[in-house]
C-alpha cells in the first residue's frame, strides 16, 4: 500500500522544546511557525512532554497580574530567591502535559489515527526504534490521507490487492467506490481468496468501509476430514492478516 506507514506522511522537521526553554521562547514558536503545540525533548531527543496552545492559554490564565501582585506586596522587595524565580519565570518542563501520547514511525497510518482518537490529541509525535523523535503527524495530515478520490482508491485496490496479492487479473471481480465505500462483487475460486481480498481492502488508505458480496468455488476454509487441505498463496497470506 502506498502509505501503509505513519513514516510516510510524517513531517520530519519538527520545531521542538527542550525542557528548559523559557515560557516565553515556547510561546514564540507556536506563532512563528503557525503549529497548535510542540513536543518537548531531553538531552538525547526523546519526548517527555508536550505543549499545546491550550498549556499556553491556561498557564498565562493562571500567571498573577504583576501590578495588582505589587500593590498587594506593598512595594515589599523580593527576597533574592524568589527574585530570581520571578526573573527566571516557568519553562517548558513545567508548562508541559505528560506523560506524551506518540507513535512510532513504522506504526501503521490506521493505528496512528485509531491511537490519535483514542486519546483524544490532535498530533502524533513519531519515535524511531530507540525512541527518539523522528517527525510529527496531525490530523490534517492522516485526513488527507484518508480522504482520498475514490478513482485512486479503486486503482490501488485492484492492482495491490488482486494483481499483486492474489495474482488474478485485474477483471476478476468488480471492484467499485462510493465516497470511500469499497464494494467487491464477483466470484473467486477459493473462499480464502475472497477473505484475503476484504481484509486486504480494509487496509487501503482511503478505505472507509468495505461491502463483501464475493462468493466462490470451493471452500477451503474448512477441509472435510477425509480430503487434505488445499495449499497455494492464498495459505500464507491469509495467515500473515
Amino acid at each position: 500500500m502506498q502509505h501503509d506507514k505513519v513514516g510516510s506522511v510524517m513531517t520530519m522537521n519538527v520545531v521542538r522544546a527542550l525542557y528548559d526553554t523559557s515560557s516565553e521562547g515556547v510561546a514564540r514558536l507556536p506563532a512563528e511557525h503557525r503549529i497548535g503545540g510542540l513536543p518537548v525533548v531531553d538531552d538525547d531527543d526523546r519526548v517527555i512532554g508536550v505543549v499545546t496552545a491550550s498549556d499556553l492559554v491556561g498557564h498565562r490564565a493562571a500567571a498573577p497580574d504583576p501590578h495588582r501582585t505589587r500593590r498587594s506586596l506593598g512595594f515589599r522587595r523580593l527576597s533574592p530567591v524568589r527574585g530570581r524565580a520571578a526573573a527566571t519565570g516557568p519553562t517548558a518542563g513545567r508548562l508541559m502535559s505528560a506523560p506524551p501520547v506518540t507513535a512510532y514511525a513504522e506504526d501503521t497510518i490506521v493505528e496512528a489515527a485509531r491511537t490519535m482518537a483514542r486519546r483524544g490529541v490532535k498530533r502524533l509525535p513519531l519515535l524511531d526504534e530507540e525512541d527518539r523523535l523522528v517527525g510529527l503527524v496531525t490530523r490534517r495530515d492522516l485526513l488527507q490521507v484518508f480522504l482520498r478520490p475514490d478513482g485512486d482508491i479503486r486503482d490501488e485496490v485492484i492492482e495491490g490487492v488482486l494483481v499483486r496479492v492474489l495474482w488474478l487479473t485485474p477483471h476478476s471481480i468488480d471492484v467499485s467506490v462510493t465516497e470511500g465505500v469499497v464494494t467487491l462483487n464477483g466470484r473467486l475460486e477459493r473462499r480464502s481468496e475472497t477473505e484475503i481480498a476484504v481484509a486486504m481492502a480494509r487496509r487501503t488508505d482511503g478505505v472507509v468501509a468495505v461491502v463483501d458480496e464475493l462468493t466462490w468455488h470451493l471452500d477451503d476454509t474448512r477441509p472435510r476430514p477425509d480430503e487434505q487441505p488445499l495449499h497455494g498463496v492464498a495459505d500464507d497470506r491469509l495467515r500473515k492478516l
